[in-house]
């Protein structure tokens, strides 16, 4: 089951990829000569107006091809026929469709795990909780006659203190009061043995917003230091990853929860947007260099040139995925 979870992530991140220069293709009036999700043979292939939409054996990549995107074309419609910003925001578009979708998956994610509630949801054996007598299903009302109305003022209220009174309702919605006493985890912080209702109030739809865009932001920072990493050579090449990294990945998180797969999916779609945008030959972002640069020295890089260029950068991108395959396979199969 988690290969065919692979594919699938594989399958739509690179689609809202495509998609995001197709649409933004379209929008500024440049031909997309084809639309295709996978790569190799055709299996299936429409033609509707002047783009032909494909789909292709090998369910991994897929392209959005233009006319003049590689090549020189005389055609109004080509893609080095238009503007440098018309250019540019296509080039962009892809990578900032899978970064909005990885905020769009985290906001999922976190809206579906939901926010710690009042209620409790599980009781530790042997712990001070269990031994005072609080149920599994009681709400705690209040603690040391301060009221709760959060998880966040359950963990205040305990924080430092060695016994405390707490009052909630019972699962047959009679009041209860308790006492008990409090122990230290691993950690210096202070607990009484209980876990929390996971909640999904109507508040907390915006709330997970929120969390989403720091979340991807948090990983974000993450990405670029272990990028930093590579570059000064604190991380070596034998630490990356691919195809099949990933779906030893996959395979690792399914066993935890669906919850998990998208969590992942968000990370990999956040990891294809910054990637892609890195100023290296055939990346978009190595395209963006190539059209700043000839702002400012015009026709003198031809457009047969740089297409030339972005097929060696491509050869090399090859190379590196055979490389780090290589390298999974020993560290996951044969290892």
């Amino acid at each position: 089951m988690f290969i065919v979870y692979a594919i699938i992530i594989f399958l739509v991140l690179v689609f809202v990829h495509e998609l995001g220069h197709f649409l933004t293709a379209r929008a500024v009036g440049i031909r997309v000569k084809e639309f295709a999700l996978g790569m190799g043979p055709k299996l299936l292939k429409k033609q509707k107006g002047e783009t032909v939409y494909s789909l292709r054996a090998i369910p991994i990549g897929g392209f959005c091809a233009m006319e003049g995107e590689d090549e020189e074309s005389d055609d109004p419609k080509a893609f080095n026929n238009k503007p440098a910003w018309s250019r540019a925001v296509v080039l962009v578009a892809g990578s900032l469709m899978n970064i909005l979708f990885a905020v769009l998956l985290l906001i999922i994610a976190i809206f579906i795990q939901g926010t710690p509630g009042t209620t409790v949801a599980e009781i530790a054996a042997d712990s001070p909780a269990r031994v005072a007598g609080l149920e599994a299903g009681a709400t705690v009302t209040a603690i040391d006659g301060t009221k709760i109305e959060n998880w966040s003022d359950i963990a205040a209220q305990i924080a430092g203190k060695e016994r405390v009174t707490i009052e909630a309702a019972d699962p047959d919605g009679t009041a209860k009061t308790i006492e008990t006493a409090l122990y230290k985890d691993a950690n210096g912080d202070y607990k009484i043995g209980i876990t929390p209702k996971m909640e999904h109030p109507p508040s907390y739809a915006l709330k997970s917003a929120g969390y989403g865009f720091k979340a991807t932001w948090s990983m974000t920072k993450m990405m670029y230091g272990v990028l930093g990493q590579l570059v000064t050579g604190k991380t070596g090449m034998d630490q990356l990853t691919g195809p099949v990294g990933i779906v030893k990945a996959v395979d690792d998180t399914a066993q935890h929860g669906f919850i998990y797969v998208i969590e992942l999916a968000a990370l990999i779609s956040l990891n294809l947007g910054i990637v892609n945008l890195l100023p290296f030959p055939a990346l978009d972002g190595g395209r963006i260099v190539f059209l700043v640069v000839r702002l400012f020295t015009g026709k003198r890089i031809s457009d047969s040139f740089e297409g030339k260029f972005h097929l060696i950068g491509f050869a090399l991108l090859i190379g590196l995925m055979i490389y780090v395959t290589v390298i999974d396979v020993g560290r996951f199969i044969v290892g």
